[in-house]
């Protein structure tokens, strides 16, 4: 077994993973095998009811992890649906492992799983099902030269 890799950002903007989003979550994401896991703690900017995490950047989170499995299916893909489970209140400024994985590659479509647990606990879980697509799909709404980067960081990642 090898040690986790780093997985690069899905872009530097991105609002789940960006490094230069001062307001996203700027997860660090790393693959572990068949898993991509990222311990993050939520803080004030993603709060919701007083001292605990929005749900709403739970769903976040989980829609970002889940999209870094699509290094392990090797294609790129978009969120169809994305359902979360909230378990229990996730308290601002405790570490939560946040972990996904694929449960099926069909032809068109992954279903992937996600929790999000904190010393062990799930305090959270989420299903989702991604779409296959190509790299057609981005071009129409971003600079192709923004496109192509992401793709070679994407093939770079395996």
């Amino acid at each position: 077994m090898s040690a986790p890799s780093r997985l690069p950002a899905h872009s530097p903007s991105c609002m789940g993973c960006g490094p230069e989003n001062a307001s996203g979550l700027q997860l660090e994401v790393y693959r572990d095998e068949d898993r991509v896991f990222a311990d993050h703690s939520f803080t004030e900017k993603h709060s919701g009811g007083p001292g605990l995490a929005h749900g709403g950047a739970i769903s976040a989170a989980c829609d970002d992890i889940m999209g870094f499995t699509l290094w392990i299916a090797g294609t790129p893909a978009v969120t169809r649906t994305l359902t979360v489970k909230y378990r229990r209140p996730v308290p601002l400024h405790v570490p939560v492992r946040l972990t996904a994985w694929i449960d099926e590659d069909a032809d068109h479509t992954l279903h992937i799983g996600a929790s999000g647990t904190v010393e062990g606990e799930t305090y959270f879980s989420a299903t989702s099902e991604f779409v296959k697509v190509d790299l057609t799909h981005f071009a129409r709404y971003a600079d192709t030269s923004t496109v192509d980067s992401f793709f070679v960081n994407f093939l770079r990642a395996d």
